[in-house]
C-alpha cells in the first residue's frame, strides 16, 4: 500500500462487493502501487481495439512510466479504481482533477476527467456503469462536481453508459472527439438509472440460483442417509429438468454414478458447466470446495454446512472469510446454515432443500431466515388439517439460514418482476438494511402483495448467526414505518399463511363494507364483531337458517356481491346434518359460480369442521403434495411429512452437521428422508391431482375461525387503500423562506468545534429559523429580578418554566406556572418553585410569553444508523408517552404522508373538534412537519431534532421549545453506489 507522506491514507470504505448485470459479483477497490504485475497482466488481455478506443491510439503495451502513473494516486486529485474477479483486474476507471484550461489541478477546482477500460471479456457486463456509481461517489467527497470524458465517436457503448447514467449532460463534438460534460449531483433520474440497475442485476443473481441449468450436490454420501445424500434424492425425485451430479472427494475411482445421477470426485471432474453448488460437507473443508467451485466457473452456491456465525465468534469469522471468498470468484451464497431453495416452476422443478416432498406449484413466494419456520410455512400451506384451505401453491421458497450474503431484499428484487409469483410471504427476524428494504417493499407493493411476519421482534438482539446493524428504533416505529411502505404486517405464520391465501387468489377489496351471509346465526354475529374490530364496516348478517340448500347461499351471495354497498363477503356455514361430501361438493360449486360471476369483490368462507367443503372450494382433488412417479417402485417405507421431519444418519467423514437455523439443534438436518431413494427422472412429471388448477380459476379460502378470516380482509382492505394512495404519492413542497446555503454554513461552522454536539438554545433557534421554524422566545431567570426583567422585556402575562432535565415537559410534576399576569404573580410563583424543587441552579428556570391556547404536540426527527432519517408525530403528555402512541414517516415526507401522520395516532380526535372543542389549524402543523422533514433531509448533519412542546390552536402554532444535535454524516448512504453489505 502506499505510505508516502505526499499520499493520503489508504481509503478502505471505498472498497465494496457489487452484483453486475448478469447476476455476478466484483469487487471495487482503489489501485495501489502494489497492483503494477495486475495492472500490466490486464492490459495484455485487452483487445487492440479497446485500447485504441481509451488512447486515440495504437497502444500495444503499457510503459514503466504508464504502469507508474496509473499505480500511483494520492486518493484526493489523481483516483483509481479497479473491478477485480479472482483477485485479478477486469476493469480500471481513474480520474485525474483538472483546471479551467484541462490542465491538473488541485482543490479548489472541482473539475475531473475522467476514463475507462473494461476488458472485452467481461464488456457488457455493467461493470463499466457500476465503476462510474464508485468513481462518482468518491469525487464528490472530495470535492469534485463535474467530470469531462473526451470519447471517439466508434466507441458507442462508452458513450452509452454515460449518456445512460442520468446525470444532468452536455454533449459536444470537436476535432473528432465527443466531449460529455456532466454534474455529479445525483438527479431523480440518475436514482431512477441506478435503482433500476441494481434491482435488474440483483433479481438475475437470484436468478442464477432458483433456475440454474445444472446442479452438483457436494458432499453426496456413499451409502444412503446423511445430508448431502437426502438433498441428492430430493433434487432427483422433485423431477429436476437440468443436470444434476453426486460430488464427493472420497468417492473411489471407479465409480461413475450413484443413483443412477453421475459421480465425480471433485467439481472440476465435471465436463459441462455448473451454475449451482449445494455445499453440505463440513465447515473446515467448505473453503476448498469454493476454491474449486470458483475456478470452475460455478455461478451461485446453496451452503447447508453449519458451523458458522451459528456457533460463536470463530464461526462468525469463518463466515466473513467465506463470504469474501466466494465473492472472489463472482458466486453469491445462500446460507450458510440453509434450509435450501425451491422452484416449483415446470421449467426447472428443483428441490435443493431438506424438504422430502415438493410443494404444489402456485403463485406464492416464501422467504424464511428459519429451516423450522420455512417447514412450518411449507407445511400450512398444503395440509388440509388445522385451519386454512390450501387454496394455491408455492412458485418459489428461499431459507437463508445465517442470511450471510443473500438477503430478503435480494429475494424481493426478484419476485418483483417474476410471472410466477403473484404474492410474497416473509418471515424475517432481522432486516440487515432496513432502509433499502422500506425502499424495495415499497416499489414491490405497488406490483404485488407483500406479507411480513417478524420473528424475535422483542428480543432486543438480532439472532444468533445475524449480522445487521443496530436500529435505536422500537419495533413498533419499525413496524409504522414497514406499513408506510405497503407491507401487509402480521403477528404470526398463522396469520401470514391466511392473508397471503386470501392475497393468491382473490381480488383487493375496493372499500371496507362487508356483506355477511350464512346459515348460523350464532357464526354470523361472531363475523360481526370481528369487522367491528378491525374497523370495518359490516352489514347486519343475514341468516339463512340451517335449512339453507346450496341454491339459497348462490342467490344470497349473488344479490350481495351485486349490492353496490357491498365491498366483499364473509360466508359462514356449519355442516348439514346427513349431506356428507355431495352436499359440500354442491355448496362449494354454488359459491364458486356466484363469486365467477362478480370478479371484483373478494369472498371468504368461515367454516366449521367441513373438510369436505375445504376440498371442493379448493378446486383440486388433493392440496397435499402428492408422490412423484417413479420408474422404479417406491421403497415400502412412507417419506416422512414436512411437519415430522427426522434426522438422517450422517457421514463424519463426507456430511457436515447442516440444516436450518433453529433454535434447537434437532432442527438443524429436519425433513430429510432415512432411506435410499432411486433415481428420478429427467423430465417433468406428467399432471396429476397435484398440479394446480387453470390459472385464472376462482378460488375461494377458507378459514377455521371468523376472527381469522376477517383478520385477513381486514388486511386487504388496508393494503387496498394503500395501493390506492401510492397511486398519488404527493410532492415534497417547496419553501421561498428556506435559507438552505446558509444552513449548511451554520452547521459547518458548529461541526468544526467538535465530531458531534447538541446546539444550545440561541443556536438552535438560528439554525431552525433558516427553514421558518420559529421558536416561541425564552430568557434564563437565574434570580427573582431577572424573572421580572424577562417579563418586562417579553410582556405580560408569562410562563415560568423549570428546565432542569427532571422537569422539563412536564407539567404534570407541578414545574410550570401558566397566564402570570405581572409582577407579584411572578415572584410568587418563583418562590413556590424554589421551595418546591429546589434551587434555581437545580431547576434552570426560564421565562416565556404565553402563546395562544391549542393542543400540546410533539415533533421528533432522528436519523437512524439502520433505518435511516424517520419523522415522529404525537400529541405531549404523559398519557401519549405510556400508550406510545406516535406516528412515523420515513423522510422525506410528502404533503400527502404529512396529512395522514398527524390522523395516524389514536389521539388525533383531540385535533380535530372532540367533544365539542375548537378543530386546530392542521395545514399550519402540515407545515411544520414538511419543513422539519426538508431540513433533516437536506442536511444529513443534523441527526435529531425535537420540537416539544409544540402547542396547535386555532389559528397558528407556537414552538415553545426545540432542541437539535449534530453529527458527521456517514461517508455513503441511500444516496451512494450500488454495494453488497460489507464483510
Amino acid at each position: 500500500m502506499q505510505t508516502s507522506s505526499d499520499r493520503h491514507e489508504y481509503p478502505a470504505h471505498w472498497e465494496a462487493d457489487v452484483v453486475l448485470r448478469d447476476g455476478g459479483t466484483a469487487r471495487v477497490r482503489p489501485i495501489t502501487v502494489d497492483d503494477a504485475e495486475r495492472l500490466v497482466s490486464f492490459y495484455e488481455q485487452v483487445s487492440d481495439e479497446s485500447k485504441y478506443y481509451r488512447f486515440f491510439a495504437p497502444y500495444p503495451r503499457l510503459s514503466a512510466k504508464d504502469v507508474h502513473r496509473f499505480t500511483h494516486h494520492d486518493f484526493v486529485d489523481r483516483v483509481g479504481l479497479a473491478a477485480t474477479v479472482g483477485g485479478e483486474f477486469i476493469a480500471t476507471v481513474r480520474y485525474d482533477r483538472i483546471g479551467a484550461g484541462g490542465t491538473p489541478a488541485s482543490a479548489p477546482a472541482d473539475e475531473a476527467e475522467v476514463a475507462f477500460l473494461v476488458q472485452d471479456a467481461h464488456q457488457g457486463r455493467g461493470v463499466a456503469s457500476a465503476l462510474l456509481e464508485h468513481i462518482a461517489a468518491v469525487a464528490r467527497e472530495r470535492g469534485i462536481r463535474r467530470f469531462a470524458a473526451e470519447v471517439l465517436p466508434a466507441n458507442t457503448k462508452m458513450i452509452k453508459v454515460f449518456m445512460d447514467a442520468g446525470y444532468t449532460q452536455k454533449r459536444s463534438f470537436e476535432d473528432g472527439v465527443v466531449r460529455l460534460e456532466f454534474g455529479l449531483e445525483p438527479t431523480d433520474r440518475s436514482l431512477a438509472v441506478q435503482y433500476a440497475r441494481e434491482q435488474r442485476a440483483e433479481a438475475r443473481s437470484v436468478q442464477r440460483l432458483l433456475q440454474p441449468g445444472s446442479v452438483a450436490v457436494i458432499g453426496t454420501g456413499r451409502t444412503p442417509g446423511g445430508v448431502g445424500r437426502s438433498i441428492l434424492g430430493n433434487v432427483g425425485d422433485a423431477g429436476y429438468t437440468g443436470r444434476l451430479y453426486a460430488v464427493n472427494s472420497a468417492f473411489p475411482e471407479d465409480l461413475k454414478e450413484i443413483d443412477g445421477v453421475p459421480a465425480r470426485r471433485s467439481v472440476r471432474e465435471i465436463e459441462g458447466p455448473v451454475d449451482l453448488a449445494v455445499v453440505t460437507v463440513p465447515a473446515e473443508r467448505v473453503p476448498e470446495v469454493v476454491t474449486d467451485c470458483g475456478e470452475h466457473g460455478v455461478q451461485g452456491l446453496v451452503v447447508i454446512s453449519a458451523g458458522y456465525a451459528d456457533s460463536g465468534p470463530d464461526g462468525r469469522e469463518r463466515q466473513r472469510a467465506l463470504v469474501r471468498q466466494a465473492r472472489s470468484y463472482g458466486m453469491r451464497i445462500i446460507g450458510p446454515n440453509a434450509f435450501g431453495v425451491i422452484n416449483t416452476s415446470p421449467r426447472v422443478r428443483l428441490n435443493a432443500s431438506l424438504a422430502p416432498e415438493m410443494p404444489r406449484p402456485g403463485r406464492i413466494g416464501l422467504f424464511a431466515q428459519s429451516g423450522a419456520i420455512g417447514i412450518a410455512l411449507l407445511s400450512r400451506l398444503h395440509r388440509r388439517g388445522g385451519g386454512v384451505t390450501g387454496v394455491t401453491g408455492v412458485s418459489t421458497f428461499v431459507s437463508s439460514g445465517n442470511r450471510a450474503d443473500v438477503s430478503g431484499n435480494d429475494v424481493l428484487q426478484y419476485w418483483y418482476d417474476d410471472p410466477e409469483t403473484d404474492v410474497a410471504l416473509m418471515y424475517l427476524e432481522s432486516i440487515g438494511n432496513p432502509r433499502k428494504f422500506t425502499r424495495l417493499a415499497r416499489r414491490t407493493a405497488a406490483a404485488k402483495p407483500l406479507v411480513v411476519v417478524q420473528g424475535a421482534r422483542h428480543g432486543g438482539v438480532a439472532p444468533q448467526g445475524h449480522a445487521v446493524r443496530a436500529t435505536r428504533l422500537p419495533h413498533a416505529t419499525v413496524s409504522a414505518l414497514l406499513r408506510q411502505a405497503g407491507v401487509i404486517r402480521v403477528d404470526t405464520i398463522t396469520d401470514l399463511v391466511d392473508a397471503g391465501l386470501l392475497l393468491a387468489r382473490q381480488p383487493l377489496p375496493p372499500g371496507p363494507r362487508v356483506a355477511i351471509l350464512g346459515n348460523s346465526e350464532s357464526l354470523g354475529l361472531l363475523t360481526y364483531d370481528a369487522c367491528l374490530s378491525e374497523g370495518l364496516r359490516p352489514q347486519p348478517p343475514l341468516d339463512l337458517t340451517t335449512a339453507a340448500s346450496a341454491d339459497d347461499f348462490h342467490r344470497a351471495l349473488s344479490r350481495a356481491l351485486a349490492d353496490e354497498t357491498c365491498d366483499a363477503v364473509v360466508v359462514t356455514a356449519i355442516p348439514t346434518v346427513g349431506e356428507g361430501s355431495a352436499g359440500d361438493a354442491a355448496l362449494a360449486a354454488a359459491l364458486r359460480s356466484a363469486a365467477a360471476a362478480v370478479p371484483a369483490k373478494p369472498v371468504l368462507v368461515v367454516h366449521v369442521e367441513l373438510g369436505g367443503l375445504a376440498e371442493a372450494l379448493s378446486a383440486a382433488a388433493s392440496t397435499a403434495p402428492q408422490a412423484p412417479q417413479q420408474a422404479e417402485p417406491q421403497p415400502t417405507e412412507p417419506a416422512p411429512a414436512p411437519t415430522e421431519p427426522r434426522t438422517p444418519p450422517a457421514e463424519a467423514e463426507d456430511t457436515a452437521p447442516a440444516g436450518p437455523r433453529t433454535p434447537e439443534a434437532d432442527d438443524r438436518r429436519a425433513a430429510a428422508p432415512p432411506h435410499p431413494r432411486p433415481a428420478a427422472p429427467a423430465a417433468p412429471h406428467p399432471a396429476g391431482p397435484a398440479d394446480p388448477p387453470p390459472e385464472g380459476t376462482r378460488l375461494i379460502p377458507a378459514y377455521p375461525a371468523a376472527e381469522r378470516a376477517v383478520r385477513a380482509l381486514a388486511q386487504a382492505v388496508s393494503y387496498a387503500q394503500w395501493r390506492r394512495d401510492a397511486a398519488d404519492p404527493g410532492k415534497v413542497p417547496e419553501y421561498e423562506d428556506i435559507d438552505e446555503r446558509g444552513a449548511a454554513e451554520l452547521i459547518a461552522g458548529h461541526l468544526a468545534r467538535g465530531q458531534g454536539l447538541a446546539l444550545g438554545d440561541e443556536e438552535t433557534c438560528e439554525l431552525l429559523g433558516r427553514y421558518g421554524i420559529h421558536v416561541h422566545r425564552a430568557l434564563p431567570a437565574p434570580t427573582p429580578d431577572d424573572a421580572v426583567a424577562a417579563a418586562r422585556a417579553l410582556g405580560y402575562p408569562v410562563a415560568l418554566k423549570a428546565t432542569a432535565p427532571h422537569l422539563r415537559h412536564r407539567a404534570d410534576l407541578g414545574g410550570v406556572r401558566l397566564d402570570l399576569a405581572d409582577e407579584e404573580q411572578l415572584r410568587r410563583a418563583y418562590a413556590e418553585l424554589t421551595e418546591l424543587f429546589g434551587t434555581p441552579a437545580e431547576l434552570r428556570p426560564v421565562v416565556q410569553g404565553m402563546a395562544p391556547r391549542g393542543v400540546d404536540t410533539v415533533v421528533r426527527a432522528v436519523i437512524d444508523p439502520a433505518a435511516g432519517a424517520v419523522l415522529s408525530f404525537g400529541l405531549a403528555g404523559a398519557a401519549t408517552q405510556l400508550l406510545g402512541d406516535m406516528g412515523h414517516r420515513l423522510i422525506p415526507v410528502t404533503d400527502r404522508e404529512a396529512t395522514s401522520l398527524i390522523r395516524s395516532v389514536r389521539t388525533a380526535p383531540l385535533l380535530f373538534g372532540w367533544r365539542g372543542s375548537a378543530p386546530v389549524d392542521s395545514a399550519a402543523l402540515e407545515e411544520l412537519l414538511l419543513r422539519v422533514s426538508r431540513l433533516v433531509d437536506d442536511h444529513p448533519e443534523v441527526v435529531a431534532v425535537t420540537l416539544e412542546p409544540v402547542v396547535v390552536a386555532p389559528r397558528g402554532l407556537s414552538v415553545l421549545s426545540a432542541s437539535v444535535r449534530l453529527a458527521p454524516p456517514p461517508a455513503r448512504d441511500d444516496l451512494g453506489p450500488r454495494t453488497l453489505p460489507a464483510y
